[in-house]
C-alpha cells in the first residue's frame, strides 16, 4: 500500500495550493504514473484519474511547451537547435536515441558496434534531462485533439519481462511537431511482416546479426543436410536502393574477408542474392549504376530482377514462379506513411503523408507542424513531395527550429497567440547529392542536384574515402565519432567481431 499512501499524500499537497504543472490535483512528475499503475494493481483504482492524466497546459508567465513526436533525423535536429531559454521541450517517442541510419548496415556484420550509431537524446538536447519543464516520455502518440491542444499517448513497454502494463496519459502543447517518420513498405505482400527483417532501427540490425551468426554456426553442426545448409546460408536482400545495396556490399565483404577464414567448413555454401524489380540505385547516374552492378557481381552477389509475390517461412516466390529459399531475408523496399499518420484528421499529401505548406505548417490546424518522412507538400503549394532522405529531414528540422525560435522571440510561442509574426523565407530544399558504398573499399558519390541534371559523379576508392570522411563528420557527437573511427580501425586490423551475444 506504499504507492497508495504516496498518491494520497500528493493529493493532500496539491489541495494546499501547489502550482498545477500536471493534470489532476498536484504537481506530479511523469514518474508518478508508475506509482499509480502499481496502486491500480493493488486495487486503489479511485486515485487513478488524478495521477494518470498527464501534463497540463502551461500557465501565463511560464515557458511555452513544444511537443515533438519522434527522435529521427528531423525531430532530433529540431530539438538540438530549439532555443530552450524560451521553450520547454517534451519529446514523445518509443526510443530515447537517434539512429545514424547511413551506417546502420555496417553494424549488422560487425564493422561497427551498435552504440556507435545510436546517439542518446540527452546528448542532442540536454534540456530533456535537466530542465524542470522538459521531458523525454517513452511512449507513442495515439490521438490528437487540435481544439484542446492536447495529444493522447500510451507508454511503450513491449519486449520487457515483469514490467508495468502500458497506460495512457495526455500532454498539452503550445506547439506540436510531428516528426514520427514512416514505416517500411510491404506493398501488401503476404508474409513480409511475419518472416522478413527490416533495416531501420538498431534492434533490426541486432536481429540480423544474431540470425546471420546463428545460421553460420548451425550449418557447421553434424547432422544437417546439404540442402538445409545451403538454405540457411543463403542471404536474400529485397530492394535495390542505397540501403539494400550497402547491406549487400557489407555482407559480401564480410563473407569474403571473415567467413571464409573463420567458417572455412561452410564457406562455399554462403551466398547473397539481391532482388530488385527495376534498376538498382535508380536515382544515381547511369555510369555509377553500372559500376555498382559490376562490383556487386564481382564480389559474389547474385542480382535478380523480379517482383516478390509471396513470402513463406523458408522461401519466397517471384512473379515468374521461381522459388528462392533463404535463411535470412532483409526487406528494404522504401518507406510509406504509417497507419498512425494515415489516421490523423489532417489534410493529406501524396501517399497519405501529413500535408504541409511552404512553412511546414499543417493548414487549418493552429500550432501544428510536420517534418521528415511523415509529411509532404500539399498539392496546392505546387511543390513536389520530397524524397524520404535523411538530408531532407535534417534540413527541415533545422528550418523549423529557426522558425519557432523566431516566433517565440516575437511573443507568439504560446498556444493560440494572436501575435503577427514574420515567419521568414519559405522552406526550400536543395539536394546535396547521394552516396553509397558497395563493399571492399569501393563506393559511389553522385553530386548531381537531380536525376536529370549534370554534375560530378565519382566511383571507386576515392569515393569510398569521401563516403567515410563525410559520414564521420556528420555523426552527431564527438563521442560517437571516436567510436566509429576506432571501430573502423580495429576492423581493418583484426577483422570483424563475429561473437553472437
Amino acid at each position: 500500500m506504499a504507492a497508495s499512501s504516496l498518491l494520497r499524500s500528493l493529493s493532500r499537497v496539491s489541495r494546499r495550493g501547489c502550482a498545477p504543472a500536471f493534470y489532476g490535483r498536484g504537481p506530479l512528475s511523469p514518474l508518478s504514473t508508475a506509482a499509480a499503475a502499481a496502486a491500480a494493481d493493488a486495487g486503489d483504482a479511485a486515485v487513478l484519474p488524478r495521477a494518470l492524466a498527464g501534463l497540463g497546459p502551461t500557465a501565463k508567465g511560464e515557458k511555452a511547451r513544444v511537443v515533438v513526436l519522434g527522435t529521427g533525423w528531423a525531430g532530433s535536429r529540431l530539438m538540438k537547435d530549439l532555443d530552450t531559454t524560451g521553450y520547454d521541450v517534451v519529446c514523445v517517442s518509443p526510443r530515447n536515441h537517434m539512429v545514424f541510419t547511413p551506417l546502420l548496415a555496417s553494424t549488422c556484420v560487425g564493422t561497427l558496434e551498435f552504440r556507435s550509431v545510436a546517439e542518446p537524446l540527452a546528448r542532442i538536447q540536454p534540456a530533456v534531462s535537466s530542465s524542470p519543464g522538459s521531458y523525454f516520455l517513452l511512449a507513442r502518440c495515439t490521438a490528437v485533439d487540435p481544439d484542446a491542444h492536447t495529444i493522447e499517448c500510451e507508454t511503450v513497454t513491449e519486449g520487457e519481462k515483469d514490467t508495468l502494463k502500458p497506460w495512457k496519459f495526455k500532454v498539452s502543447y503550445d506547439k506540436l511537431v510531428f516528426g514520427c517518420g514512416a514505416e517500411a513498405s510491404t506493398f501488401g505482400i503476404r508474409g513480409v511482416t511475419e518472416h522478413a527483417t527490416f533495416l531501420r532501427e538498431v534492434h533490426d540490425a541486432q536481429e540480423i546479426r544474431r540470425k546471420l551468426l546463428l545460421n553460420l554456426m548451425l550449418s557447421d553442426v553434424p547432422g544437417i543436410s546439404e540442402g538445409e545448409k545451403r538454405r540457411l546460408l543463403h542471404c536474400v536482400v529485397v530492394g535495390g536502393g542505397p540501403t539494400g545495396v550497402e547491406f549487400s556490399g557489407e555482407l559480401s565483404d564480410f563473407i569474403t574477408r571473415d567467413v571464409k577464414e573463420r567458417y572455412s567448413h561452410v564457406k562455399d555454401y554462403v551466398h547473397v542474392t539481391l532482388i530488385e524489380a527495376n534498376e538498382i540505385l535508380s536515382s544515381f547516374d547511369v555510369r555509377l549504376r553500372q559500376y555498382a552492378v559490376n562490383q556487386l557481381v564481382k564480389s559474389g552477389v547474385r542480382l535478380v530482377r523480379g517482383i516478390v509475390k509471396d513470402v513463406q517461412p523458408d522461401k519466397l516466390i517471384l512473379d515468374n514462379g521461381e522459388e528462392v529459399p533463404y535463411g535470412l531475408l532483409v526487406w528494404s523496399t522504401g518507406v510509406g506513411a504509417s497507419s498512425f499518420v494515415k489516421s490523423l484528421p489532417f489534410p493529406k499529401s501524396h501517399g497519405g503523408r501529413i500535408g504541409v505548406d511552404e512553412w511546414l505548417r499543417v493548414p487549418s490546424v493552429p500550432d501544428v507542424f510536420a517534418i521528415g518522412d511523415c509529411c509532404g507538400f500539399l498539392e496546392s503549394t505546387g511543390k513536389e513531395v520530397l524524397p524520404a532522405l535523411a538530408q531532407v529531414a535534417e534540413r527541415q528540422g533545422l528550418y523549423l527550429a529557426r522558425l519557432l525560435n523566431r516566433v517565440m522571440k516575437a511573443g507568439g510561442g504560446h498556444a493560440n497567440s494572436q501575435v503577427e509574426v514574420d515567419l521568414g523565407p519559405k522552406f526550400v530544399y536543395k539536394h546535396l547529392g547521394s552516396m553509397a558504398t558497395v563493399g571492399r573499399y569501393k563506393a559511389l558519390v553522385d553530386l548531381r542536384q537531380s536525376k536529370d541534371s549534370k554534375g560530378i559523379s565519382i566511383a571507386g576508392f576515392a569515393s569510398w574515402f569521401i563516403w567515410r570522411s563525410a559520414y564521420l563528420t556528420r555523426v552527431v557527437s564527438w563521442r560517437n565519432r571516436l567510436y566509429v573511427a576506432i571501430n573502423w580501425l580495429t576492423t581493418m586490423i583484426f577483422g570483424r567481431d563475429i561473437s553472437r551475444i
